[in-house]
């Protein structure tokens, strides 16, 4: 229950920011917003403030901003979103996915201040750290790791009674136990499990090993008058990194009609959600930041029915000259919501799945 609510709150907080982002555009260049609603329809609770309805709905997975003329209608009123140049259409289309970054850097910069836990191998000038340690970076297939069920993540607090902070010391104790089985304790979330495995000579290297791919991770913390530069850097390093996980996503989906074992729907993010509180708030602090990153990524693919979007088709006027059909526009749109929200489910059931075989 306390997971649930935790990632509520952290959907609320997203949701939030990416909407307020369009509300906030749409009034300072005049044009008018009838209602801000949290969660999708039926509504469940709303109040009026001047021309806006405030509300709040039953399905909590989202949020919308409804302006007066998106449909194209009353494009001959000033205050109507269809009467507004291109540019200013552009600007309140791309004023969430741009509130959603600014968040992100927001949160690294505090974060930074008192610490956040990042790999220490290339780290800024300035930087101080903290509270090493090594965490499973990944996995290999059929490797002694996978067989004990080690999980990218996991954090490794001992082997038989010792601790590491270095991940040659640890690489080397593993190839000099060959055939001897090892007591490995990590901590994965709010929970500390302990297993016995044996390393064994890998395909991969050629040297004895448990077929896990290590990276030393530490408290990392600048000065006050750097945290701000570290958060933006940080945000856009972290962007480029996730579009070209998302290119490669759509690129298995198109080409082989798969989706990616990494891709997680509502459910996989509430488990990782839970799992970065319990480990503490700068975890938590931290993933906010980067689900704040995901979620302006996502919305700005050139997808149908998605901010990228419609984002599209005011490039396509501004190159013809005029626009698409209004209602050749909103059936695309129409389409690709329907097809975005049959993926969000197929991805739903199949993180039941893994949590419930897990």
């Amino acid at each position: 229950m306390l997971t649930f609510l935790i990632f509520l709150a952290v959907l609320s907080l997203l949701v939030f920011v990416h909407e307020f982002g369009h509300f906030m555009a749409a009034r300072r260049l005049g044009v008018e917003v009838e209602e801000f609603g949290f969660g999708f329809p039926p509504r469940l609770w709303g109040i009026k403030r001047g021309a806006t309805i405030f509300s709040v709905n039953l399905i909590p997975l989202g949020g919308f901003v409804k302006l007066k003329g998106e449909q194209g209608e009353n494009a001959d009123q000033k205050d109507s979103f269809a009467s507004q140049s291109i540019a200013r259409r552009a600007l309140i289309v791309a004023a969430g996915v741009l509130m959603n970054f600014l968040l992100a850097a927001m949160l690294f910069s505090i974060g930074f201040v008192g610490g956040l836990p990042q790999e220490v191998s290339e780290l800024a000038a300035g930087a101080r750290v903290e509270e090493r340690r090594l965490v499973i970076g990944a996995v290999a297939e059929e490797s002694p790791a996978a067989k004990a069920e080690f999980e990218a993540g996991d954090m490794i607090l001992s082997v038989d009674g010792q601790t590491f902070d270095a991940e040659e010391v640890l690489r080397d104790y593993f190839q000099s136990h060959e055939g001897l089985a090892l007591a490995i304790e990590v901590q994965r979330g709010d929970q500390k499990i302990v297993k016995a495995v044996t390393p064994e000579v890998l395909p991969q290297t050629g040297q004895p090993g448990l077929g896990v791919y290590l990276v030393l991770v530490g408290r990392v913390s600048y000065p006050w008058y750097l945290a701000p530069w570290r958060g933006l850097e940080t945000t856009a390093d972290l962007t480029v990194s996730i579009v070209r996980v998302f290119g490669g996503v759509l690129r298995d989906l198109v080409t082989r009609g798969q989706i990616g074992e990494d891709v997680s729907g509502p459910v996989g993010i509430a488990v990782l959600t839970g799992r970065a509180a319990a480990l503490g708030f700068s975890y938590l602090l931290q993933l906010v930041a980067v689900l704040s990153i995901n979620l302006a990524v996502i919305n700005f693919l050139p997808i149908p029915a998605l901010d990228g979007g419609r984002f599209i088709f005011l490039m396509i006027e501004r190159a013809r000259g005029k626009p698409v059909s209004r209602q050749a526009e909103n059936i695309i749109h129409q389409v690709g919501f329907v097809l975005l929200l049959a993926l969000v489910i197929l991805i739903t059931f199949r993180d039941f799945f893994r949590v419930f075989k897990s």
